[in-house]
């Protein structure tokens, strides 16, 4: 019995840590797509005070061309409790900052069901990767600008 004490207190203690660190944004959202949880990360990363967040959609940090498709999903998954990105998945998708600016965002997601079975809502866990984004899509133009370079391309033999 200890053991489950200690298991329980040291995963209390786990997840306080996890949810309190800033490196990674992590919003739980119920089944009809409201905030309600904000982590300190999500401060940091989409500029939003946890109290500015928590109680309203999750269309605070989606840019308007994604919402609909992010609806339907939303949606489909809340209904059948199932989802093609719930097994640690990483997705790529963008995000909306209070500011207005948009940033590229890897997320994964976790499903949380009551003991029904019920979807109850969903966590995602949300890092920003605009650098990186940013700097792959320069090295392709560049690389796509080389290649059409007469002096770069590559030599074509001759049949």
């Amino acid at each position: 019995m200890s053991d489950k004490i200690a298991s329980a207190g040291l995963r209390e203690m786990l997840g306080d840590a996890v949810l309190g660190a800033v490196s990674d944004a992590i919003v739980y959202a119920d089944r009809e797509g409201l905030i309600c949880f904000w982590n300190p990360g999500a401060e940091r990363l989409f500029g939003f005070a946890a109290a500015e967040a928590v109680g309203r959609s999750v269309d605070l940090i989606i840019p308007e061309p994604q919402r609909a498709r992010h609806w339907a999903g939303f949606r489909k998954v809340m209904d059948t409790g199932e989802s093609r990105y719930g097994q640690g998945d990483i997705l790529a998708v963008p995000g909306l900052r209070k500011d207005g600016t948009r940033i590229s965002l890897e997320f994964t997601i976790v499903p949380i069901h009551a003991q029904g079975g019920r979807m109850e809502g969903m966590i995602a866990i949300m890092r920003d990767v605009t650098r990186r984004f940013e700097e792959t899509r320069a090295l392709k133009r560049e690389n796509a600008a080389l290649r059409e370079r007469p002096d770069t391309a590559p030599a074509r033999q001759s049949v």
